[in-house]
């Protein structure tokens, strides 16, 4: 052999055991499940805002047990009130927040919001008064560890007992969890591609048998945990997760699948049981599909972040 040959031979070698290395930092991507359309039709001109008045990029939804919908969005009215026929309720009118993103009812009726920059959780009375405030003082970021800080939460999700677990989210890697009265439990997760890491905790939402799912957004997968973030499994296949919403009723998942744009139902198997939608500007469309609700009728509530918009998908 010779030195030009066994130059090239080493180079090849260095290349293959580069690209192995390579694969194996990066997580796993299996084949994109589908499934058949589901029956559902969008409302136009669903939301009836007010002459002038428009949405700004529409970050969260939710309904609450009355059905009324409860908007987040970041224009110049940043929680707005509907009834499920699109009428307008209410706008609060002075809500101290930077950057809208995740918004949540809890039993009680109380609305949560999640402000993305000022690292914030706030609960507020359904008129707009503030009950509670989780984050540090002046907007400061915490850290993977804190008990009492976020950076960059995404949303949150409730137990029947009122516990709290709270996507923490675009720089943190983990699930918190504090009780009813705003007092840290528990917390699991940091950056990585393994069983119990996550890259971009976006979204959390429990079953009726409690446990607990987590959107890992940029690692495009699901994982299941108890709730005490112990790790029971992972779904691989079902596009990349924004939203989740579960839906008792039907002992079923709902997922926002921010990259494909579409809106996916899973069994509590992991199995794609129906899809809706796909990329677009018009009506039915979606851009960036963000956060997702499901209200006792079935009808789907998506917000979007690139149309400024919420749409309602109705059977």
């Amino acid at each position: 052999m010779t030195f030009q040959e066994f130059s090239n031979n080493l180079r090849r070698m260095r290349k293959r055991t580069f690209l192995l290395i390579l694969a194996a930092a990066l997580p796993t991507f299996a084949e994109l499940q589908t499934g058949p359309t589901l029956p559902y039709h969008v409302v136009r001109d669903w939301a009836q805002l007010p002459a002038g008045w428009n949405f700004g990029e529409v970050s969260a939804v939710d309904v609450d047990k009355s059905d009324n919908v409860w908007v987040f969005n970041r224009g110049p009215h940043p929680v707005i009130e509907f009834d499920k026929s699109g009428k307008m309720l209410q706008a609060w009118p002075e809500v101290p927040v930077k950057t809208a993103h995740g918004l949540r009812v809890d039993g009680d009726g109380n609305v949560w919001t999640v402000d993305v920059e000022a690292h914030r959780v706030m609960k507020w009375t359904p008129g707009g008064r503030l009950l509670m405030m989780i984050g540090g003082v002046g907007g400061a970021a915490g850290n993977n560890d804190s008990k009492d800080g976020f950076n960059r939460p995404a949303n949150l999700t409730f137990a029947p007992n009122g516990d709290l677990f709270v996507a923490d989210g675009y720089v943190n890697s983990r699930v918190i969890r504090f009780n009813k009265d705003g007092e840290y439990i528990t917390h699991w997760g940091h950056k990585g591609t393994a069983d119990g890491e996550f890259d971009l905790v976006h979204d959390v939402a429990l079953d009726a048998q409690g446990r607990v799912y987590v959107a890992d957004r940029s690692n495009k997968r699901v994982q299941i945990f108890d709730q005490n973030g112990k790790f029971l499994g992972k779904w691989t296949d079902v596009g990349s997760p924004f939203g989740l919403y579960y839906v008792r009723s039907e002992n079923a998942l709902y997922m926002c699948d921010g990259v494909n744009n579409r809106i996916v139902k899973l069994n509590l198997d992991g199995q794609v049981t129906g899809v809706l939608s796909s990329p677009g500007k018009v009506p039915g469309k979606l851009d960036i599909a963000h956060y997702l609700a499901v209200d006792s009728s079935g009808a789907i509530y998506v917000s979007e972040i690139k149309n400024w918009r919420v749409q309602k998908f109705a059977k």
